[in-house]
């Protein structure tokens, strides 16, 4: 609907952007409509860690990349990052930061590590006895 300048007349209270918190981007604009990461659909748990791989400078090829990329790029520089903190820091949905660090990992700019197996883990009763053992002391 438009007037007769052609553009589409202002109705109160239909703002794209909220004033306190400036322009809003819906999650889907950011990933391309895409909810999964990458075309590998690998699947990022919370507290899997990433980190840069700086094997190679790539300066030039950062500045092609979305502000989000490089903000999440910018954090794991700083220092290894867990996936729920990358949400944290960057004010993003956990599922909008698995899908672009999914496109991070597949062009080579971050590995990540993956959480250690719960079957890999100590058993509870050893870890239990180790803090009796220790109160005892």
């Amino acid at each position: 609907m438009t007037d007769d300048s052609g553009t589409a007349p202002h109705v109160a209270g239909s703002h794209w952007y909220d004033t306190d918190a400036g322009p809003l981007v819906r999650p889907y604009a950011m990933t391309g409509g895409r909810a999964k990461p990458g075309q590998s659909n690998v699947r990022f748990d919370l507290i899997a860690l990433a980190v840069v791989d700086d094997d190679r400078p790539r300066a030039a090829e950062e500045t092609l990349l979305s502000p989000e990329h490089r903000a999440l790029l910018f954090l794991c520089r700083a220092q290894t990052q867990s996936v729920a903190d990358l949400a944290v820091d960057t004010d993003l949905p956990v599922g909008v930061v698995r899908v672009l660090l999914g496109d991070l990992l597949e062009a080579g700019y971050v590995r990540v590590s993956r959480p250690v197996p719960p079957a890999q883990l100590p058993d509870e009763r050893i870890l239990e006895e180790v803090i009796h053992g220790l109160r005892g002391l």
